[in-house]
């Protein structure tokens, strides 16, 4: 049983979404030398949901061993990875404004999945989730596109946009989890937490 997780994760949006659950968490983030973000690489060919299931192991891994290289006291870790897919185009965080608005054009009038997975390792034992939801856009015309790119919301987020900032302005429909869009599926997480014994 452990009253508190480290969240391997940089996103802010993670730690209110655990802080919404009440659930206790330190911070367990990369260390200056490591490259977090060559981690997220897409193999070529490689369909969203393998993709988004091995980050997150390759993100677990990481933190699991700068947990042992710190010596820090025992807890479950968690870690999250979440990427936008239409068809088997891969949507990541945005390489610039210019990448922001193209990934904006493409998803703009249609349907998309945002799949999230959330890994959480207790002892040597190790869980796994992935959810699923659907985001239909409204279509977006050049003017709006270029006025939410200048707002600078769109930048660190898979598929340019956060569900619970200004894009939702354009968005007609969403099925599945709207925590899991934002980035944490809180039902699933909150099972994983029960099955590895954590307290909350």
């Amino acid at each position: 049983m452990s009253d508190f997780i480290y969240l391997a994760s940089q996103s802010p949006r993670r730690r209110q979404l655990l802080e919404q659950l009440g659930v206790r968490h330190e911070l367990l983030l990369p260390d200056a030398g490591e490259d977090s973000e060559a981690l997220e690489e897409v193999l070529p060919g490689e369909a969203p949901a393998a993709y988004v299931h091995r980050v997150t192991g390759l993100k677990l891994d990481a933190a699991v061993a700068r947990l042992a290289r710190r010596g820090l006291p025992p807890a479950p870790v968690l870690c999250s990875d979440t990427t936008v897919a239409r068809g088997r185009v891969l949507y990541g965080k945005p390489a610039d404004a210019a990448d922001a608005a193209r990934m904006l054009r493409e998803l703009a009038g249609h349907t998309h999945r945002v799949l999230t997975a959330v890994a959480l390792q207790s002892g040597r034992k190790r869980r796994e989730v992935v959810s699923e939801s659907r985001v239909t856009f409204d279509a977006m015309s050049a003017q709006d596109i270029r006025a939410y790119v200048a707002s600078g919301e769109p930048m660190g987020k898979a598929g340019a946009y956060a569900v619970q900032g200004r894009a939702a302005a354009y968005i007609a429909r969403i099925s599945g989890s709207y925590t899991g869009i934002m980035g944490l599926p809180l039902h699933e997480t909150a099972l994983l937490l029960k099955e590895a014994g954590v307290r909350w």
